[in-house]
């Protein structure tokens, strides 16, 4: 195996061995024997499971921060964008829905400085969602009448529990149910003549 894959391998090994038994039942030997890697190789790269959960998370968090960036940057009407932003999130979502089985069961896990950080990286990224909201509330086409908060909730609620309802053998296409839900949110949310 070349040096460039050995990460990747490892990773991949882990994340697999993480999403089906679980992050503390998971060993070291585990995933190096998964990878087909030595211990010393997987540490040139992971000093600890708590590095590989970390990248596991940084994975999705990083992919998902660059899509919501780049919709956000491409303008046009706000619940136009929001629509885009919430088809996205569940698209990744279910492309990473072995990252998002570990991330909702193991982030608890995670080293106190590494959970404080993606729990700031999530938190950046539910702001500008929220920014969103709030200029749609300003423009007069969202609801005001429940709090902001509670409007995001419901929609991230969804994306939240996908890993455990959805099944890519399942009758519906990701884009089908990114679309569906999206349509749902967008309903419960925007004003009738906004």
């Amino acid at each position: 195996m070349k040096n460039t894959n050995v990460a990747d391998a490892v990773l991949q090994a882990a994340l697999d061995l993480f999403a089906t038994q679980g992050y503390a039942t998971t060993s070291v030997q585990q995933i190096v024997e998964a990878a087909g890697v030595t211990k010393g190789a997987m540490y040139h790269y992971f000093q600890s499971k708590d590095d590989l959960l970390f990248a596991i998370y940084d994975r999705m968090l990083t992919l998902q921060k660059r899509r919501l960036e780049e919709i956000t940057s491409a303008g046009g009407d706000t619940i136009d964008v929001v629509r885009a932003v919430c088809v996205d999130v569940v698209e990744s979502s279910i492309d990473l829905l072995p990252e998002g089985t570990v991330f909702f069961r193991s982030m608890h896990m995670l080293s106190e400085p590494r959970r404080k950080e993606v729990t700031r990286r999530r938190r950046e990224y539910h702001d500008e969602f929220a920014a969103l909201i709030a200029q749609g509330q300003a423009e007069g086409t969202v609801r005001t009448d429940v709090p902001r908060s509670v409007l995001i909730a419901h929609f991230y609620s969804d994306v939240h529990y996908l890993s455990y309802w959805y099944s890519p053998s399942g009758p519906e296409s990701k884009s089908e149910v990114a679309n569906q839900l999206a349509d749902l949110f967008l309903r419960s949310i925007t004003l009738e003549d906004g």
